[in-house]
This record gives structure tokens, sequence and C-alpha cells, in this order.
């Protein structure tokens, strides 16, 4: 059985309580075992929670904790991109400050106010001055990954106050709504909910 889901490229606090309320609002499954700083499941582990999951999609959070190179965040999320029982619907790439200067390409970002913007974000939600890409802690294996929707996010649950979980993570919802809806399957599942 194919299972549906989106990557997240953070995994903190702030992180895993924005994506678990977008998850509760969306009616998504979430692997909130996958969030840690750095991720210590393995790509085999969160699979098999994956598959587990009684809600189709699934947000699954990955972190490397600032590790240059392909750390254990990225390692495990490679795995869980190529596992045939798996269908990504798009990533977010949650921007960061990190020295190591990775980067990825992105499709399209969402800045702290909730518009879409070509440019990439920062960590605060600010458009970038690179079209088309952002710097991150756990984006560097995403090019080598056929990823059908890359969206651009800052820091979830802050981003200078917008995206907190007492004004609902706003931004996240938003980010994840993005790919859903894209991707065809938000209105496939709004249609399920509405005749249920």
């Amino acid at each position: 059985m194919m299972k549906h889901v989106i990557l997240i490229t953070d995994g903190d606090q702030y992180a895993r309580e924005a994506v678990e309320n977008a998850a509760k609002l969306l009616h998504c499954g979430c692997i909130s075992q996958s969030a840690g700083n750095p991720t210590v499941l393995s790509g085999q582990d969160i699979v098999s929670k994956i598959l587990k999951a009684p809600t189709d999609p699934v947000l699954v959070m990955f972190d490397d904790s600032g590790f240059n190179g392909k750390g254990q965040g990225e390692q495990a999320l490679e795995y869980v991109a190529s596992n045939k029982s798996i269908h990504v619907l798009g990533v977010l790439a949650v921007a960061s400050n990190s020295a190591n200067h990775e980067w990825t390409r992105v499709d399209v970002s969402i800045d702290n106010t909730g518009q879409l913007t070509e440019y990439g974000v920062d960590k605060e939600g600010l458009p970038d001055l690179e079209l088309g890409r952002i710097s991150g802690d756990t984006v560097y294996v995403l090019d080598r990954l056929r990823i059908p929707l890359v969206v651009g996010i800052g820091d979830l649950g802050k981003m200078r106050g917008m995206d907190t979980i007492e004004k609902g993570t706003p931004i996240t919802v938003s980010a994840i709504k993005l790919i859903l809806e894209r991707s065809g399957f938000y209105d496939n599942s709004s249609e399920k909910d509405t005749h249920s």
C-alpha cells in the first residue's frame, strides 16, 4: 500500500509543535518521533511508522542539527524519499542561518505574511536576494531527489512571532496546504470529509 508524505526539513520543539498543529487542522498524519535535534530514528524506522500511520497523507520531520554535509536527518530523509512504498507530495525546505551554507533549489517560497514569492526566504521568513533557492541545515540532498514541489519557508513556529502556536502556526499551515492543493490531494480529502 502506497503512503503519501510531505517531508519537512526541521525538527526542533517549535517545528514539531507547528507541524503537529498543521496535521490536526489539515487532517494529516504526523510522525512526531522523527523530530528531534537531530533526528535519531533511522530511515527504515521512519518508513515503518509511516506505513503503520492510520491517516494519509503523513507529515514527516527531519533535522541535521547543523551537521555539515549529509547528516543523520538527511540520510533518513533520502531513504524515506527513495522508498518504493512512499509517494512524496512535496517538501517544506526550512531556512536557517547555518554557517555551513548548504542550499537547495525551491519551486516557490512563502514569506512570514503568507505571501508566495519566487525568491528564497531567510530564517525569519523574509524574502531573500536569491531567486529560487534557500540556505538551510537539512537541505543538502533535496536537489538529488525527485520531489514534485519544494516550498521554501522560514523557521517553523517562529518567524518573528508570525508563526507561533498561539497564533495557530498560520505560515506552516499555509505551506503544507499549498503542497496538498498543488498535488491534488487536498481537494480529494476535502470531498471525502464533506461527504462523510
